[in-house]
């Protein structure tokens, strides 16, 4: 899908406990200018911005040479990279999803670096939470942090990060990642011998490289073992666009700008051409 360049405007909930981010929802055009200072901040009229998520600091992970001297591969040490903690997944999905672009996830020796997400908030014409809880979509209603793995059309395991508070039944979609660590792993799950984008470009290639089934739905990912998230660096420049494969929502979550990627990284999935720098 193609789109002409427009602005967006992100809420804020309501502080009020009984009101509901969407309970005065209006999709509109609006601009956010990213800078390295004022990442992701929303423009929002007459609601205050709430409090930055501080996130433990971890030193930069180092590039060290895999203990198979046969094999070419570099990979990260993390042994001084911190999981991400509880607190920093308790907030909007729109506010979420760019945040967990470079970030890492691991599951013993496969580690993967996050390039593409999607948001997906409560009242979202194309979330699984428009459903409500049932067994399937229980995880999503669960509290920030929690991973919701799903399987689309039967086939493809789709793994999402749970956000915001218990209850709210939001998340975002790990929609593309860059391998790391475990590369002959990744390669024998997803039984494609390459190293090129096309290996994990998509959120089932990403579900299948970690090795995923629905069992690993309600997961915490800040603790440690299983599947993990870790620290990691942040992105100089991001993309935003329109989420795939959503024609059957309403028009405003259809266009919605919901959609991040790292500017640069050749591993993010198509289309490509509906991705552009925020205004």
């Amino acid at each position: 899908m193609s789109f002409p360049p427009t602005k967006t405007t992100f809420h804020h909930r309501d502080s009020t406990p009984e009101s509901s981010v969407f309970d005065s929802f209006r999709y509109r055009s609006t601009a956010v200018i990213m800078t390295r200072k004022q990442r992701f901040k929303r423009l929002a009229q007459h609601i205050s911005h709430p409090p930055r998520i501080k996130t433990p600091r971890s030193k930069s992970p180092k590039f060290t040479a895999k203990s198979n001297p046969s094999s070419s591969e570099q990979y990260i040490s993390f042994e001084k990279t911190e999981l991400l903690p509880h607190e920093f997944f308790q907030i909007d999905a729109l506010d979420l999803a760019p945040r967990l672009l470079g970030k890492f996830l691991r599951r013993d020796d496969v580690v993967l670096q996050i390039t593409e997400v999607e948001a997906y908030r409560s009242n979202d014409s194309a979330s699984h939470g428009r459903f409500g809880i049932t067994p399937r979509t229980a995880p999503v209603f669960g509290p920030g942090g929690h991973a919701y793995v799903y399987l689309c059309y039967g086939l493809h395991t789709m793994l999402n990060v749970v956000a915001d508070k218990e209850g709210v039944g939001s998340g975002v979609l790990i929609r593309s990642c860059a391998p790391i660590c475990g590369l002959d792993v990744i390669q024998q799950r997803r039984g494609q011998k390459t190293d090129k984008p096309i290996l994990l470009t998509g959120p089932g290639k990403v579900g299948q490289a970690l090795g995923l089934s629905t069992e690993w739905s309600n997961h915490p990912l800040y603790t440690p073992g299983g599947l993990e998230l870790l620290d990691g660096p942040e992105p100089g420049n991001i993309l935003v666009g329109p989420r795939v494969g959503i024609q059957f929502a309403l028009p405003e979550h259809v266009d919605a700008l919901w959609r991040f990627a790292i500017a640069g990284s050749a591993w993010i999935s198509a289309p490509r051409n509906t991705l552009r720098p925020p205004l």
